[in-house]
């Protein structure tokens, strides 16, 4: 069980958007901030520059930068270009990708309420040269959109979300993966909670898998990701259930009986307490 990948994808409302767009210089594009996104910029080809809110960063072919926090910022060939808002385009309005620099953009809506804990140490802005499993992603996601793929296909979400991981795994093998990730004990504990969130957990029984008392393990788990066991065991059944009733057609008892709750009138009740709705709702909305 691959915890990170579950981080991610407890993370993302929605389908990503993605697009790719390309200039000839002399260039500049505003990126306006979108509270609660998280986005993707990955130069393709050529040079530009980053332009956040502090000093400009130079980027070059194979760099990806991924803004965690929805901040807003720009992209110019030179830092003294004049800015222009930018639209992010559709398929459709991608006509010409013969400028001198590729830009794939892609971004995902989230919301506070799944961020996973074990990603609270991430900075707002990481900016890093990608790696060969990020390069061969990038080359994939730009020959899909370059040749007319559907920026909300399954073949676009499905890269961008391996796109945001591995650059998490990156940046993780360069600066140290989470405290709650390397540590035997609580590993354990969290690999068991994802690979069966349906099972009546204890205390007790993680202690046990952990190979450490119930007070010392407790004391150890809540330290290293935020939360009690118990709590984080609820927590991920409730984000694991949101995500089922946003991307399946299953009903409220087989959601409630693969997330651990017994009965569905139960499950409802916890559901709408941490996210202020009834599943049947939510499911709705989204």
């Amino acid at each position: 069980m691959d915890v990170l990948s579950d981080a991610v994808t407890a993370m993302r409302t929605g389908r990503p958007v993605a697009a790719a767009q390309s200039w000839a210089a002399p260039w500049g594009q505003r990126f306006a901030a979108v509270p609660g996104a998280v986005g993707l910029q990955v130069v393709v080809r050529g040079e530009c520059w980053l332009i956040p809110d502090g000093d400009p960063i130079r980027l070059r072919a194979g760099d990806v930068v991924l803004l965690t926090d929805g901040r807003g910022h720009a992209l110019a060939d030179n830092p003294r270009t004049p800015l222009q808002p930018c639209k992010m385009p559709t398929n459709r309005e991608i006509s010409d990708l013969g400028g001198e620099t590729l830009v794939l953009c892609a971004a995902y809506e989230l919301t506070n309420l799944r961020t996973h804990p074990l990603l609270r140490t991430v900075p707002d802005l990481i900016h890093l040269r990608g790696s060969r499993a990020v390069r061969t992603l990038i080359d994939l996601l730009a020959a899909e959109l370059e040749t007319g793929g559907d920026p909300a296909s399954i073949g676009v979400t499905a890269l961008v979300d391996l796109l945001f991981l591995h650059t998490l795994r990156a940046w993780f093998a360069e600066h140290g993966e989470p405290d709650a990730l390397t540590d035997p004990a609580v590993r354990a504990a969290l690999d068991a909670i994802h690979a069966g969130p349906e099972r009546p957990w204890t205390v007790a029984a993680l202690a046990q898998l952990a190979g450490l008392s119930r007070a010392p393990f407790a004391r150890r788990f809540a330290e290293l990701t935020g939360q009690p066991p118990l709590a984080y065991v609820t927590w991920w059944r409730l984000t694991l259930a949101a995500r089922l009733l946003r991307e399946s057609d299953a009903p409220l008892r087989a959601v409630a009986r693969r997330v651990g709750y017994a009965s569905e009138f139960a499950f409802a009740a916890a559901f709408k307490r941490r996210f202020g709705t009834a599943p049947g709702r939510y499911r709705g909305a989204v």
